[in-house]
């Protein structure tokens, strides 16, 4: 039996793409999931897939932007589902391009639904985890903000530092309560990406060319799978660190 059998997993943005990948990964180690997402369809598909492997699965529709309906969302699922132990913070709707290309309003975007939702989410999980004698939270962030070159990606890379400031300050504060925060920084096969890569096979190959183990990360294989790690006991040490996963490209000083 898994050491995390039985425990109860919140994943925003899980309908589909790396989220989604997390979320099965839990399922495999019996961990219910609360399905998190704007498309329904798409969480209850995800949900389905989630059954499959033996696992409660409820979905749950809610746009990260309107951050007035997290804390309530949060309280609901641990009602539901009679507990929390685990939540990852996946979901992000920003902006990339050059800066004098983006106005405030699109860069704000990338921070009320990046730290600031997660701050959200992370708060209103504390009690719910301290219930059930601790639990851990991973926020995902990006290689993209360790780049030599940002140009593009400031809006993106600045949202996601303050997120990883985030989850360092937490780690360190809600230690003694029993919860430990991490941040997980992916390359993934997400939907997104993979269009990208059909429709730019060229710069695709340079992109794969440039990652040291030379593929683009699978979304549960890859990126769920340690996110299972981090989570299960064996790393019970393990708080206020930012894990590449992106086969080598980064380098987290």
């Amino acid at each position: 039996m898994s050491a995390l059998q039985g425990n109860v997993a919140l994943v925003t943005g899980a309908g589909q793409g790396v989220g989604q990948g997390i979320a099965l990964a839990l399922a495999t180690e019996g961990v219910d999931v609360a399905v998190v997402g704007r498309t329904v369809a798409k969480l209850e598909a995800t949900c389905d897939l989630l059954r499959e492997r033996g696992v409660r699965a409820q979905p749950y529709a809610l746009d990260v932007l309107k951050t007035e309906s997290i804390a309530p969302l949060v309280d609901q699922v641990a009602a539901d589902m009679g507990r929390l132990d685990i939540l990852v913070n996946n979901a992000y709707s920003g902006n990339y391009g050059k800066l004098l290309d983006i106005d405030l309003k699109s860069f704000t975007k990338g921070y009320v639904s990046g730290p600031f939702a997660a701050f959200e989410f992370m708060k209103a999980a504390h009690p719910h985890m301290v219930a059930a004698g601790g639990g851990s939270i991973i926020n995902l962030v990006t290689s993209a903000m360790v780049r030599w070159d940002l140009s593009t990606y400031g809006s993106y890379a600045s949202a996601k530092s303050a997120l990883r400031s985030l989850s360092r300050t937490a780690a360190v504060e809600w230690a003694p309560d029993g919860i430990r925060v991490n941040s997980v920084a992916p390359h993934a096969l997400s939907p997104g990406l993979k269009w990208w890569t059909e429709n730019n096979p060229e710069e695709a190959e340079e992109f794969v060319a440039a990652i040291p183990m030379k593929y683009i990360g699978d979304p549960e294989t890859d990126i769920g799978r340690a996110v299972v790690a981090l989570c299960g006991p064996d790393m019970r040490y393990l708080t206020g660190a930012t894990v590449p996963l992106d086969g080598g490209q980064a380098h987290f000083g």
